[in-house]
């Protein structure tokens, strides 16, 4: 049975960076919980499950403004901490090889190289100016708005989006 949580009725406390410990009201205490957003990019305060260390979910929460302040914060710490993403300032270099491309770039956590397999399925433009980049090994980076990239940074992208 999957346990919704409407508010105050739960106290959530971080546990090794990514993880909740849950205390509610009735006396139920579940340790070691991951919180995943259901709508990470539309969604971030809105429906996040809460997953045991066998991926069953345990509870979900329907709206984090909802909670405690204390028990928001946590989970806005955990969240922040497991769906860290790199935000790209700028290219540096893009080269191709084998229709594999690698990708040079500086972000807000320093310079990264990463390769992309597929651009036309890797390079996601949304609809509020951002573009999402999965790389080869499902990490994902950011660029928080295109019309803020450098004119070379731009050039060396617009072919891909």
């Amino acid at each position: 049975m999957i346990l919704f949580i409407e508010g105050p009725e739960v106290k959530l406390t971080v546990n090794d960076g990514i993880f909740l410990d849950v205390d509610f009201a009735t006396g139920e205490h579940f340790d070691m919980l991951e919180p995943h957003c259901l709508f990470p990019i539309s969604g971030r305060n809105k429906y996040i499950v809460l997953l045991d260390s066998e991926g069953e979910q345990i509870a979900v929460v329907r709206d984090m403004d909802q909670l405690l302040p204390e028990s928001k914060q946590a989970m806005e710490d955990c969240l922040r901490e497991y769906y860290m993403m790199p935000r790209i300032k700028r290219f540096i270099e893009m080269s191709e090889k084998f229709k594999i491309w690698m990708w040079t770039c500086e972000t807000d956590r320093g310079i990264i190289t990463f390769e992309i397999r597929n651009h036309i399925t890797a390079v996601k433009p949304l609809y509020d100016g951002r573009i999402l980049i999965k790389d080869a090994n499902d990490n994902r980076y950011e660029i928080p708005d295109i019309k803020q990239l450098d004119k070379k940074s731009y050039k060396m992208l617009a072919p891909k989006i």
